[in-house]
C-alpha cells in the first residue's frame, strides 16, 4: 500500500474510533468520510461496509490495547502502581465505547474469527497486567479482564451534550473513582 493510501486509511479508522465513541455506532459513513478528509468513496475503497469498518476500528483498538499491555508489563517492573493507573489511562484514552459501539454491528450475529482471536487474544494480555498488579498488591484479586475492559468501556461511552456542559471533567472523575474502588483491600462490592 502506497504511504498515502496507508495515512488515508489510518485517518479513516482513527476518526472512525472517535465517532464511534462520540456519536455512536450509527454515525453516518459520510460524516466519518469527511471527518477524515476523504471522500465517501475512497472509504468505501478502503472498507467494503460498515461491518467491515467496524470489523477494522476493532481490531485496531485491541491491537493498541495490546500494545498498553506490554508497556505496562514493562514498567511494571519499576513501579507497578503508576505501570497500572497508566495503564487504564491508555485504555480510557482509547475511548473503548468505541468498540462497543463497533461490536454493535455485530449484535444480531457473529463476531468474525479474526475479531473473536483477537478478542481473546487483548484479554489474555489484560489479564497479564491484571496478574502482576496482583501480584503487587495494587489491585483487587476478583477483578477479571473483561469487567476491566467493559468498565473502561461503560466510562468512555458517548453522553448527552447536557452531561458534559454539567460535568465537564465527567470521565477523569469516573476513572479516579474506578481506580480508587479497585484497589486492593477495598470492600468488595
Amino acid at each position: 500500500m502506497r504511504a498515502d493510501a496507508a495515512r488515508r486509511r489510518a485517518a479513516i479508522l482513527r476518526e472512525a474510533r472517535h465517532l464511534f465513541a462520540t456519536s455512536g455506532g450509527d454515525v453516518p459513513l459520510e460524516t466519518v468520510a469527511a471527518a477524515a478528509g476523504v471522500g465517501i468513496a475512497t472509504l468505501y475503497r478502503n472498507f467494503e461496509s460498515r461491518a467491515a469498518l467496524a470489523d477494522e476500528v476493532v481490531l485496531a483498538t485491541f491491537a493498541d490495547m495490546a500494545a498498553a499491555a506490554t508497556d505496562a508489563l514493562e514498567d511494571a517492573a519499576r513501579d507497578p502502581d503508576a505501570a497500572w493507573t497508566r495503564f487504564v489511562g491508555r485504555l480510557v484514552d482509547l475511548e473503548l465505547g468505541a468498540v462497543t459501539a463497533a461490536l454493535a454491528e455485530h449484535a444480531d450475529g457473529e463476531l468474525t474469527s479474526d475479531v473473536r482471536d483477537a478478542q481473546d487474544r487483548t484479554l489474555a494480555a489484560v489479564g497479564e497486567v491484571l496478574a502482576g498488579a496482583r501480584s503487587a498488591g495494587v489491585v483487587r484479586a476478583e477483578l477479571t479482564p473483561l469487567e476491566l475492559v467493559i468498565a473502561v468501556g461503560m466510562i468512555t461511552r458517548p453522553q448527552p451534550a447536557v452531561v458534559h456542559q454539567e460535568v465537564p471533567d465527567l470521565v477523569p472523575h469516573l476513572v479516579a473513582v474506578l481506580l480508587a474502588g479497585l484497589r486492593a483491600g477495598g470492600a468488595a462490592g
